[in-house]
């Protein structure tokens, strides 16, 4: 069983440097659309109107190389706070810094002054690296960083002015991670990569006075995405056999997906080859309270090409995904029932929807 999309628009980066980021489509505030860009100078956002059409444009100057960290754009895309190796750094499109917090370095065991004293450090050539994510409304900011002593934290701050509302361990060792905003501005989820080692998810609550963790304890599973009303989120365990949706208020499993048993043997392999199986990919998300857009794209692409599901909760398989034009990569999920892929290059973005325009 297939099903086809259909094209909404197609975008174009706007900083077509191959050293840029691949392009990015998030939120904003009320239910607007931009596309992000980094390159090693700025970061970029391009406001979109409800039909996708690029509108204005806002340039953030970025405080040192994007190998240096991560960023994180406000929900009304006046701020733009930088993750890096040393500092948390909120930068406005004027280039002014509205506030810094220093913290432990990560790529080694200390702290620095400024970005000055490792940028030409053989040592730091590959830090491992945090987070930062914004609640949807803005009135919240989640940090995860590194102490001087290496310990991983989990930092609640007010975006306003970086003061520091919570802190918490993080009980980590990241190579990397990613914050997944919950609509209730209270509460975060956090997907943290420690390579080879496992892949711990934590769930933060904030009371207004204490902030609560929930640490999955056991669990090796990358978290992908949180439902529109946020009654359900959506993991892959670590060896990618697995896609699970989870009842948010406990984090049970509500519904999963063998990925053997719910997607066939790719098509394109070679029929005595006894060494097909498909994965999960660390990708997707959800298109509406039930239905989720995953793909199995970086194991199927060892056979042929690289294949999109959309997965129903209560439905044991999975239907595949065919679109009119060649798509690369895994799928991006946007909200509001889209979601985007990439041109081959990466310097396109199709965004796609399952209704009829």
């Amino acid at each position: 069983m297939t099903r086809t999309p259909h094209l909404v628009a197609t975008l174009t980066a706007p900083l077509p440097d191959p050293n840029t980021a691949p392009l990015e489509l998030i939120r904003l505030r009320g239910g607007h659309t931009a596309l992000v860009q980094r390159s090693d100078d700025e970061v970029l956002v391009q406001h979109l109107d409800d039909a996708f059409h690029p509108t204005e444009r806002t340039r953030f100057p970025a405080p040192w190389t994007r190998r240096f960290g991560t960023c994180a754009v406000s929900p009304d895309a006046d701020v733009v706070v930088f993750a890096g190796t040393h500092a948390l750094r909120a930068v406005e499109a004027s280039g002014a810094t509205r506030w810094e917090i220093r913290h432990g370095c990560w790529g080694c065991t200390g702290s620095h002054g400024s970005f000055d004293e490792y940028a030409t450090d053989a040592r730091h050539r590959y830090p491992d690296r945090g987070s930062a994510g914004f609640s949807p409304d803005g009135s919240l900011l989640w940090a995860h960083v590194r102490d001087p002593q290496a310990v991983d934290e989990w930092l609640l701050l007010d975006p306003t002015d970086g003061r520091q509302l919570a802190r918490v361990d993080a009980q980590s060792a990241a190579a990397g991670s990613e914050h997944i905003p919950h609509p209730d501005p209270r509460q975060m989820g956090l997907s943290i990569g420690e390579g080879q080692d496992g892949a711990p998810m934590r769930w933060g609550r904030w009371d207004g006075e204490r902030l609560s963790v929930e640490y999955f304890e056991g669990l090796d599973l990358a978290l992908l995405d949180v439902s529109p009303s946020g009654g359900h989120f959506m993991t892959v365990s670590h060896d990618q056999d697995l896609l699970a949706l989870h009842e948010t208020a406990t984090g049970a499993v509500v519904s999963e997906w063998d990925v053997e048993k719910s997607v066939p043997r790719h098509p394109d392999a070679a029929p005595e080859n006894d060494e097909v199986w498909p994965a999960w990919d660390w990708a997707g998300g959800f298109l509406d309270d039930s239905t989720v857009v995953a793909g199995t794209v970086e194991q199927d692409e060892e056979w042929g090409e690289g294949r999109h599901w959309l997965v129903t909760r209560d439905a044991p398989g999975a239907v595949r995904l065919t679109y009119p034009a060649p798509v690369t990569g895994a799928p991006a999920v946007l909200g509001a029932g889209h979601w985007y892929t990439y041109s081959e290059d990466r310097t396109t973005v199709s965004v796609w929807t399952l209704i009829p325009r």
